[in-house]
């Protein structure tokens, strides 16, 4: 979740949600703040406010006119305040028992602009009574908390009425959910990923579930342990849905009356269940607290070592520690891969020890390191036993096998591609062992799958997927796949829904499903790979624009933190989904480099290219 790579020690903990001591002063009809140092400050809607300020809303004065209680209502909506409270005071009573801030938040560029709607432009003859709110949309957090790109005008109308028995203004009519801008948003929620299992997907070799991570939006300052549990108790966001499973029953909540939750001095927090859980057994038990424990990982300094779930009458359901969740499920990758890959200047296919750039890239052993078949791009399997090579002239498939003297074979697969461009792109292996390849051929071009990296190919079906898949990149989960798809001439970064279809006695039908923009900032793509459970590294540029290197989200946020240092000439990109991993890269200018966490990119060697991690 964060964005900045960490160390290669440790378990990840970016500590991205915390709880801070502040206090708030009054803005006039507003929000105030209070820093750590220095003088009391107005907190103005636009600017971005450090992340440990705490905005506190201040009510309604005597007598405010109009136009004074449409941006003290604004500014309210910026606060901490857990249950908008104070937004309420601004409205009148009908109002406040008709407006629902859970429905939705509307992001815009800036801050909401309130203006005036003349009374000749209307029925209404109060003078400052109609007010319209407008800007520039930048995204929407739904009531499920998923976040999604949006774009275009936003205009609504606020309506005011003067109190009959007070004389004092409220709004007796507004838009339902939240509205503010871009940067009250970044200083107002944080984006966490809850934690499913995958569904029509085989248990890892191990025997682990496998998990995926479904990222949403939750207010940072307003006790987001608990935000978390009650969404993932009501179940995955509606796109991820087709694709993975809960353990917990349904209808499982809270139990009533639980208002908080937090982790003990132990870091162990416990988790009351009503009826709906009473039942279950120790076995689905643990994996509902897997679930837990994974999705509360990151959300304090010290992560979240323990998990106890209890039944409606407080008797203890289950106790699942960190150690026994990772026998239970793995969360992306599990074991870190053991390697970087890339091919050498002799066009085959070399090693290096995935946490140690001082040592020298070596031959992989089996025929795609030792022998004499030329490559332009490999892909290695997640267990690191095979890999799969694409020919130096793109049109042929091969798979071997990574042991000593083993032997490489016919190509699986051969494209009919008239150029090297028009052929196969980089393979991608799922968390499986299925081998995932475009063909470009312009006459026939397709997405294809290798069961086991081995026999007929089968064509996945993407039937909404609008232009030529350029590159493929498999999560380690098996359910969501990053595709550079190309229309018109602009190469776009597109993530799409697994879905895998058995029907009795019939063939797996497999199809990549609503895939969504994650970049539409971005013009022109040229290269990404997965860094992460729910994030991505992107190599592309804007309009007009030069190079960039960037982290985008699978729901096409932007992540806290900085973007990987500048590198120019980039033509490929490699990231693990282990987030302590270094980056590596193929540069025009340096050819293979590194960048680990706070340093700076570092040659490995001049002749190189196609750089990747298993997967």
């Amino acid at each position: 979740m964060g964005a900045d790579r960490e160390g290669s020690g440790g378990r990840r903990r970016p500590a991205r949600v915390g709880a801070y001591a502040a206090c708030g002063a009054l803005l006039l009809a507003g929000c105030a703040s209070m820093p750590d140092s220095g003088d009391l400050s107005g907190v103005e809607s636009t600017p971005r406010q450090d992340s440990q300020v705490r905005v506190f809303a201040m009510p309604p004065r005597e007598d405010a006119p109009p136009a004074e209680i449409v941006q003290g209502f604004l500014e309210a909506l910026t606060s901490d305040d857990p249950q908008y409270e104070t937004a309420r005071k601004y409205l009148t009573d009908s109002a406040r028992k008709a407006w629902d801030p859970s429905r939705s938040t509307i992001v815009l560029a800036d801050a909401p602009n309130p203006e005036s709607v003349p009374s000749g432009t209307r029925e209404s003859a109060d003078e400052n009574s109609l007010y319209r709110l407008s800007g520039t949309k930048v995204a929407t957090v739904d009531a499920q908390h998923a976040y999604a790109p949006d774009s275009g005008s936003y205009n609504r109308t606020v309506h005011l009425t003067q109190l009959k028995d007070s004389k004092q203004w409220r709004i007796d009519g507004l838009p339902q959910g939240v509205v503010m801008g871009k940067s009250d948003f970044q200083r107002n929620y944080v984006s966490v990923n809850k934690y499913y299992y995958a569904s029509k997907v085989p248990s890892g070799t191990g025997g682990q579930l496998g998990t995926v991570a479904d990222p949403v939006y939750v207010r940072e300052q307003v006790d987001p342990m608990t935000q978390m549990v009650r969404a993932l108790l009501k179940g995955p966001t509606r796109w991820l849905d087709p694709v993975v499973r809960s353990s917990f029953p349904s209808g499982t909540d809270l139990k009533k009356g639980v208002k908080s939750l937090s982790p003990d001095d132990r870091n162990r927090v416990t988790v009351p269940l009503n009826r709906k859980a009473d039942h279950v057994g120790q076995g689905q038990c643990t994996k509902m607290a897997a679930q837990l424990l994974f999705t509360l990982q990151d959300l304090t300094p010290t992560g979240v070592n323990e998990v106890e779930l209890q039944k409606s009458d407080g008797s203890q359901l289950c106790v699942l520690t960190e150690n026994q969740a990772e026998g239970i499920a793995a969360r992306g990758m599990g074991q870190p891969p053991e390697y970087q890959y890339f091919i050498d200047s002799s066009r085959r296919l070399v090693r290096m020890p995935s946490g140690n750039g001082d040592k020298k890239p070596e031959l992989v052993p089996g025929a795609l390191g030792e022998g004499d078949k030329k490559l332009r791009a490999a892909a290695v399997s997640r267990d690191e036993s095979s890999a799969a090579g694409v020919s130096a002239d793109g049109s042929s498939l091969y798979v071997g096998s990574l042991v000593s003297g083993s032997s490489l074979g016919e190509a699986v697969l051969h494209s009919q591609g008239k150029t090297a461009e028009d052929r196969l792109t980089t393979p991608s292996w799922d968390g499986q062992g299925d081998l995932w390849v475009a063909d470009r051929d312009p006459k026939n071009p397709r997405l294809l799958l290798l069961r086991k990296g081995a026999g007929d190919p089968l064509v996945v079906q993407a039937p909404t997927l609008d232009g030529r898949v350029e590159a493929v990149r498999v999560a380690a989960d098996g359910v969501r796949i990053a595709l550079i798809v190309e229309k018109d001439g602009k190469n776009s970064l597109r993530i799409g829904r697994i879905q895998r279809d058995t029907k009795s006695g019939e063939p797996t039908r497999v199809s990549i499903l609503e895939p969504r923009s994650v970049a539409p900032q971005l013009e022109e793509v040229t290269a990404m790979s997965w860094a992460g459970d729910s994030r991505i590294v992107v190599v592309g540029r804007e309009q007009g624009g030069v190079q960039q290197m960037r982290y985008v989200q699978v729901d096409g946020s932007t992540p806290v933190g900085a973007a990987p240092s500048a590198l120019t000439g980039v033509k490929e990109i490699a990231a693990s989904e282990d987030e302590r991993l270094p980056l590596v890269a193929h540069s025009v200018e340096d050819g293979i480099v590194r960048l680990s966490s706070g340093e700076q990119w570092q040659k490995v060697v001049k002749d190189g290219t196609a750089p990747v991690y298993p997967g």
